[in-house]
């Protein structure tokens, strides 16, 4: 029988709801139970796949091709259990769903209303596969008192009076900040966010609160005498050393102890030599590296979140400190831009996935740069097309080198894809199709060739799969140009059709790949390529 945990959030947004559920899931699993998250998004759009990375972040995907919240990433990395597309429901996915039964006649003429249809379906979703599991952890995103968010609330309530008493748990997440000039915390805004969810029908039963000073005994008492909960309830979280420190943080505090308690389960204690290796491994180093990510979302570093915590897994798994240097690409795309003065003093060079043409001929650059200078290079997607028209240009003789995404061209070295195959049979798309939900998206699998440096790098392996999202690709017919020129094809489709990997042999770690290998990395078991570039750039940290 599966249990419940509904986590909620007020006063303000970015309270870390996500990586309160990651941690209380990998303690839950330390207990040897059966974990899966969820997250309801109450925005308006279907997915987020078409949301700009400077409103969202990134995208994360999963391998049943879900375009979802971020968040879900630190689902993954923090428990290991791969998402899927019943992970993440958004209102609009919600509605898309309603009124298409609607159109179809489903409700047989009943009026169509947010109290049974809306939350209904809201609820189907957060009960859905769940038989194998012990703990459903199910984050509402937003913060309560959100107009958008009341039918998630709605549906709680409503699921709360349903299920058996000992079978749910609300958490919500509240804020107690310190206002320096009177030199207190403050409980106000954590009884207000209270007094907001109670009036809507949900008590919570534990609160978790986010305080950058320790919260005293005498303010846990006066916040859980006001907000009607245990002492024991009102757990403390403040800031960590580093993300994968606050399971052993939170574990500390009673969060996972008191959670089982409201449940009335006795468990035998976590084991946690899993994190304590984790946080080992990322306080103690044993050098530093520095990595240049010549990017153009470097505004919102959550556009790049998962490539982020891959690149510390990287420096994980070699115990070094991973120092990333992120880089503006259209700063390489002015008049008296000084390339060398950027990119020197990098001991490695990524760059990373993207959309549309601003700061492309930036990408190339520091492509060209790290070719010429043999300073270790990984490309991710766009950054793998890019070292191709970089090749394409510079060492294969093609000088009009382009991709169609940036207009029209002569030499389409990358190309929209227009047909590809999958689990489900031919996909086939057109210039003008849906931005949403169109792409190749989802794990595929792709063929290595014997004997090459990325096979070397998944240790001899020959089929390999990971996740994709994206719309163009390299245009297998400049295969034979761009090789003569240097650069190997070494990882197709399995159909032999669309380019997966390319490398460089001549150069000490020259590598360009098609999916997100970001998305499948974890702090206890660190990707290969992230693992093996880093391992890169320390030897070149030796030879400067």
């Amino acid at each position: 029988m599966a249990r419940y945990i509904f986590i909620t959030g007020g006063v303000v947004s970015s309270l870390g709801k996500g990586l309160m559920a990651a941690s209380l899931a990998a303690l839950l699993q330390a207990r040897g139970y059966r974990v899966r998250i969820r997250k309801f998004d109450p925005y308006l759009n279907v997915d987020p796949g078409t949301m700009s990375p400077y409103q969202h972040g990134e995208v994360y995907v999963t391998d049943d091709g879900a375009e979802t919240d971020l968040d879900l990433g630190h689902y993954e990395r923090f428990t290991g259990v791969s998402a899927h597309q019943g992970d993440n429901i958004t209102s609009g996915r919600v509605y898309q769903d309603i009124i298409a039964k609607e159109r179809r006649g489903d409700y047989l003429g009943a009026t169509v209303q947010v109290i049974p249809h809306v939350t209904n379906a809201i609820k189907e979703f957060a009960l859905a596969d769940t038989d194998d599991l012990d703990f459903v952890l199910c984050e509402i995103g937003g913060t309560v008192g959100d107009i958008e968010s009341l039918p998630f609330i709605e549906a709680i309530r409503q699921l709360r009076n349903e299920l058996p008493r000992d079978q749910t748990a609300v958490i919500h997440v509240t804020l107690v900040p310190y206002i320096s000039a009177a030199g207190e915390l403050k409980t106000k805004p954590t009884q207000h966010s209270v007094r907001e969810l109670t009036s809507l029908g949900v008590q919570p039963d534990m609160l978790l609160c986010r305080c950058e000073h320790p919260l005293p005994d005498t303010e846990r008492k006066k916040i859980a005498r006001f907000c009607n909960v245990r002492p024991e309830a009102v757990i403390p979280a403040l800031d960590a050393s580093s993300i994968y420190a606050v399971p052993l943080q939170y574990h500390a505090e009673g969060l996972d102890d008191e959670l089982l308690n409201h449940f009335r389960i006795e468990s035998d204690e976590p084991d946690l030599s899993r994190w304590l290796d984790i946080v080992d491994r990322y306080e103690n180093h044993e050098g530093e590296v520095t990595i240049g990510v010549v990017g153009k979302y470097i505004e919102l570093l959550d556009a790049y979140k998962s490539l982020n915590e891959a690149l510390v897994h990287g420096g994980m798994a070699n115990r070094v400190k991973v120092n990333i240097r992120w880089i503006d690409a259209e700063l390489f795309e002015q008049d008296d831009a000084d390339i060398t003065a950027q990119l020197e003093p990098m001991h490695a060079i990524l760059v990373p996935g993207g959309f549309g043409e601003r700061g492309s001929e930036g990408k190339i650059s520091a492509v060209r740069f790290a070719r010429e200078h043999k300073v270790p290079f990984f490309g991710i997607c766009l950054g793998m097309q890019m070292a191709c028209v970089e090749g394409a240009r510079n060492t294969a003789g093609i000088a009009d080198a382009s991709s169609t995404e940036f207009g029209p061209t002569n030499e389409p070295v990358v190309g929209i894809i227009t047909e590809w195959m999958s689990e489900e049979g031919l996909q086939k798309r057109k210039v003008g199709d849906d931005l949403g939900g169109t792409m190749r998206l989802g794990a595929y699998d792709a063929k290595l060739s014997a004997n090459s440096h990325v096979s070397r790098v998944y240790d001899g392996k020959t089929d390999i799969s990971e996740r994709h999202r994206h719309r163009y690709e390299v245009n297998g017919e400049y295969r034979d140009a761009l090789e003569k020129g240097g650069l190997v094809f070494s990882g197709m489709s399995p159909d032999g059709l669309l380019p997966e990997i390319v490398e460089r042999p001549d150069h000490p770690w020259f590598i360009g790949v098609q999916f997100h290998p970001e998305l499948k990395s974890k702090p206890f078991d660190p990707h290969p390529l992230f693992a093996r570039f880093i391992e890169a750039a320390i030897k070149q940290a030796r030879l400067v």
